[in-house]
C-alpha cells in the first residue's frame, strides 16, 4: 500500500513537472510568434513614417523656391540701384558741360594782341583784313577773324563741304548765298569776304563774338 502510495506520488511529480514544462513552451512559442508578427508591424510603421519625412531633394526644391523670390527682389534692388547711379552720373556730366558752356559765354569772346596794320597779312588774309577794316571794325578783331576763317577754310575759295554743301572761305551755307555779292561767288575771295563779314555783322556783331561762340560749339 506504501508502495503504491509512492508510486502515484512520483506520476503525479512526472505529471506536474510535464504540465511545467509544457506551460514553459507555450509562452516561448507565444514570445516568438508575437515577435514574428511584430515585425511588420513595426516595419510598416517604419515606411509610413519614412514617407512622410520630405525627401532631400523636395526639401532642396522647396527651400530653392523660397529663397527664389527673395533673390529676385535683391536683382531688382540692385537694378534700380544702378539705373539710378547711371541717371545722376548722367545729369551730373550735363550740369558740368552746361556750366563750362555758360562760363564760356559770360567770359565772352577771346582777345588776341591786334596787329600793328593789315599789312602784317598776306594773300586773302591781307584783302580780309582791309574789308573788315572798311565795314567799321578795329584791327583789334583781325586775329579772331584770322582763326575762324582759318578753322573753316584755311582761306581757300575754293573750299567744299560736300555733306553740308557749305562753300568758300566763309563755309556759307548753301554757297549760292553769296551770289548777292556777286556772280563769280564760287572762286572770288572778294565776294566771299564781303559776305562772311555781313553774316557775322548780322549774327554775332564782330568777328570775336563768332570766334568764341565757334570755339564753345564747334560751329558759327
Amino acid at each position: 500500500m506504501i508502495q503504491l502510495w509512492q508510486r502515484i506520488g512520483k506520476i503525479r511529480a512526472l505529471a506536474a513537472l510535464a504540465l511545467v514544462a509544457a506551460l514553459a513552451g507555450g509562452v516561448v512559442i507565444a514570445n516568438w510568434d508575437s515577435g514574428e508578427k511584430a515585425e511588420p508591424v513595426n516595419t510598416a510603421a517604419n515606411t509610413a513614417a519614412n514617407a512622410a519625412l520630405p525627401k532631400p531633394s523636395e526639401t532642396s526644391a522647396s527651400a530653392a523656391q523660397s529663397q527664389d523670390p527673395q533673390s529676385k527682389a535683391q536683382d531688382a534692388a540692385s537694378a534700380a540701384a544702378a539705373q539710378a547711379k547711371a541717371a545722376e552720373d548722367a545729369a551730373r556730366k550735363k550740369k558740368e558741360e552746361e556750366a563750362s558752356r555758360s562760363n564760356t559765354r559770360s567770359a565772352g569772346p577771346p582777345s588776341y594782341p591786334a596787329p600793328a596794320s593789315c599789312g602784317v597779312y598776306s594773300g586773302h588774309r591781307n584783302t580780309g583784313c582791309t574789308l573788315m577794316v572798311a565795314a567799321g571794325y578795329g584791327l583789334d578783331q583781325m586775329p579772331c577773324l584770322d582763326k575762324l576763317w582759318t578753322k573753316e577754310s584755311g582761306w581757300n575759295p575754293s573750299a567744299h563741304n560736300n555733306s553740308s554743301n557749305a562753300h568758300g572761305i566763309p563755309q556759307a551755307v548753301p554757297g549760292d548765298k553769296m551770289a548777292a555779292y556777286g556772280t563769280n561767288w564760287k572762286t572770288d575771295a572778294g565776294i566771299q569776304i564781303k559776305w562772311g563779314l555781313n553774316y557775322i555783322k548780322g549774327r554775332y556783331k564782330t568777328p570775336c563774338g563768332a570766334w568764341g561762340h565757334s570755339q564753345s560749339t564747334g560751329w558759327y
